[in-house]
């Protein structure tokens, strides 16, 4: 199973959302609370070409995007592929 970095900011309802559906997919997750964390926040930015929201959420280093996204994805049906690449 591929492993998977998420940006998070504490009491964020989309992070924990994000982190509840990776949770029930058996994902392993690298999270990292960046909000308060410049030089972390910075790397988020960086690594999402320009994104500031959280979560940020990348499988493997491939940019996923945001709660949305990631949601978007499972109701595709397509989110379950990329966590077994």
């Amino acid at each position: 199973m591929a492993k998977v970095t998420v940006y998070t900011k504490i009491m964020c309802p989309y992070c924990i959302r994000a982190m509840d559906v990776l949770r029930k997919k058996g994902a392993e997750i690298e999270e990292i609370p960046a909000a308060f964390d410049k030089a972390k926040k910075q790397e988020m930015v960086q690594r999402s070409g320009g994104r500031t929201t959280f979560p940020q959420i990348f499988i493997g280093d491939e940019h996923i995007g945001g709660c949305d996204d990631l949601l978007a994805l499972e109701r595709a049906g397509k989110l379950d592929a990329k966590l077994a690449a």
